[in-house]
C-alpha cells in the first residue's frame, strides 16, 4: 500500500464497503432512496403507489390527523427544538408529561425519554456496568445493544439466540467470577420476529443474582392484550424487569427512545447517563406526536385487534404457501427466509414490480447464510395486499430451516443488528 493510499480516507472507505459485502447489493434495491412520493402503507387496489411492508407503523398511526396535529401544535407553541440539554435548560413540561404517561401505561415507576432509541441502548448498556462486571447478550440482539456492550468496561458473553440452556451454562461457569451481571434480550426480535421465554429468564436471573434488561422497541404497542409489551403477553408484573427500553419510532410513529424502571434507577440515570446529560432534549413535536399516538392506542383497542388479525392471516398464508418463517411468532415482524442472497433480491424485486415494497435483509444486518425478506405487518394493511405480496414471492425457493447465528464467543464484536 502506497503512502498516498494510506492517506486517503475515501480509498479506505471504498475498501471497507467492498469487504462488508453491502456494496454487492446496494444497487439492486431502492435502499436509501426517497420513498414519500411512491410508498404508502395503505395504498388501495389499483393505486399507482407502492404498498409498504418496510415501515414499522404497526398501529397505522403515521397518517393519523390527531398525531400530526399534535406535532404541528407543539412546534407552533414551543418551537422546533429545545435548544439545550434538558439538564441545563432544554427541559419542557411536555417531557415530564410524556415520561409520566408512558410510565403509567407500562406499569412502571418512571421513564426517561431520549432523542434516539438506538442511542438509548448504546448509552445505557455502556454506562451500567464497569470492570469486574459481565454482560450476557442474546446473539440476535440489535446492533445498538452490541455496540453499547462493546463500549462498556465490563466483559461480554453472547449466548445462542433464545437458547436459555446455553445461558444457564454460561452463568454457572462465569457468574461467580464477577461482581455484577446483566442479561440483555429483546421483547420481539427485530430480524427474526420471535420472543424470549420471559418466565424462564426471570427465574434464571433471580437464581444467579443477575439484572435483566429487555429492549421492547418492537413489542410495546404490539404484544399483550392492550399493547403493553412482553410482560403483558406473559402476564408478568413489569416490576420484575430491572430495565425496559422502548422506542417512540415504531408503534408510536415518532422519534426517540425511553428507559423504564424503578424511580431510583431512572433518577440516577437522569443525572449521570451520558446520552441524556450531554444530548439535546427530545423535540416538542416528537414528544407531542408520541403522546397522541399513546392516547389513541389506549382509546382504540381495535387497532391492536386489526394488527393481530392481519399478522395471523399473513403468517398462516405464508406457511401454507410453503414459505419458511423460521421461529417467528407471526405478529408484526414476519421474516421469510430464502436460499441465498440472489434469490432474496429477486423476490424483493418481484414484490416491487407487483407494487409491494419489502426490504431484503442480507449481511451485514444478519448472518451471511440467513438472507430474508422482513415484513412489517400493520393494522392498515388489507387482505388483498397481504395476498398480493405473497403471490409475488411464493415462486421463489424458501429456506427449509432457519440458519443458526454464529457460535457464542467471548467478544465485544456485534454479531447481529
Amino acid at each position: 500500500m502506497s503512502n498516498n493510499e494510506r492517506a486517503s480516507l475515501a480509498q479506505y472507505a471504498r475498501r471497507r464497503f467492498v469487504l462488508s459485502g453491502t456494496s454487492v447489493v446496494k444497487d439492486q434495491f431502492p435502499y436509501c432512496r426517497p420513498s414519500e412520493e411512491w410508498v404508502s402503507a395503505s395504498a388501495g387496489s389499483g393505486s399507482t403507489e407502492v404498498v409498504s411492508f418496510a415501515h414499522y407503523d404497526y398501529l397505522g398511526l403515521a397518517e393519523n390527523p390527531r398525531v400530526r396535529e399534535a406535532a404541528k401544535t407543539a412546534i407552533d407553541t414551543m418551537g422546533p427544538g429545545t435548544g439545550a440539554s434538558r439538564l441545563v435548560g432544554g427541559e419542557l413540561r411536555l417531557h415530564r408529561t410524556l415520561e409520566r404517561e408512558f410510565a403509567g401505561f407500562l406499569g412502571v415507576e418512571d421513564t426517561l425519554a431520549l432523542v434516539s432509541g438506538y442511542g438509548a441502548n448504546v448509552t445505557l448498556v455502556s454506562h451500567l456496568l464497569t470492570k469486574g462486571d459481565i454482560i450476557f447478550v442474546d446473539e440476535a440482539c440489535h446492533n445498538s445493544i452490541m455496540v453499547g456492550a462493546e463500549l462498556s468496561r465490563a466483559d461480554v458473553l453472547s449466548f445462542r439466540h433464545n437458547d436459555l440452556d446455553h445461558l444457564r451454562d454460561q452463568l454457572a461457569r462465569e457468574r461467580s467470577k464477577y461482581n455484577r451481571a446483566l442479561v440483555v434480550v429483546e421483547g420481539l426480535y427485530s430480524m427474526d420476529g420471535d420472543i424470549p421465554d420471559l418466565p424462564s429468564l426471570i427465574e434464571i436471573c433471580r437464581r444467579h443474582q443477575v439484572w435483566l434488561m429487555i429492549d421492547e422497541a418492537h413489542s410495546i404497542g404490539v404484544l399483550g392484550s392492550s399493547g403493553r409489551g412482553i410482560t403483558e403477553h406473559y402476564g408478568i408484573d413489569p416490576s420484575e424487569i430491572d430495565l425496559i427500553i422502548g422506542t417512540l419510532s415504531k408503534a408510536f410513529v415518532s422519534c426517540g427512545g425511553f428507559i423504564a424502571g424503578k424511580r431510583s434507577v431512572v433518577e440516577w440515570l437522569r443525572y449521570t447517563l451520558p446520552g441524556f446529560v450531554y444530548s439535546v432534549g427530545l423535540s416538542p413535536s416528537s414528544a407531542a406526536a408520541a403522546l397522541a399516538a399513546l392516547s389513541i392506542l389506549q382509546e382504540e383497542s381495535t387497532r391492536l385487534v386489526r394488527l393481530r388479525e392481519n399478522s395471523e392471516y399473513f403468517a398462516a398464508s405464508a406457511r401454507a404457501a410453503g414459505l419458511n418463517l423460521g421461529n417467528s411468532l407471526g405478529i408484526a415482524v414476519v421474516p421469510i427466509f430464502f436460499d441465498d442472497v440472489p434469490t432474496t433480491m429477486k423476490a424483493a424485486g418481484a414484490a416491487l414490480d407487483a407494487g409491494y415494497y419489502v426490504s431484503p435483509i442480507v449481511q451485514i444486518a444478519v448472518p451471511r447464510d440467513g438472507p430474508r425478506l422482513r415484513f412489517f405487518i400493520t393494522a392498515k394493511h388489507e387482505k388483498d395486499q397481504l395476498d398480493g405480496v405473497l403471490n409475488a414471492i411464493k415462486v421463489f425457493p424458501s429456506r427449509g430451516h432457519q440458519p443458526p447465528l454464529q457460535e457464542s464467543r467471548k467478544t465485544n464484536e456485534p454479531v447481529a443488528c
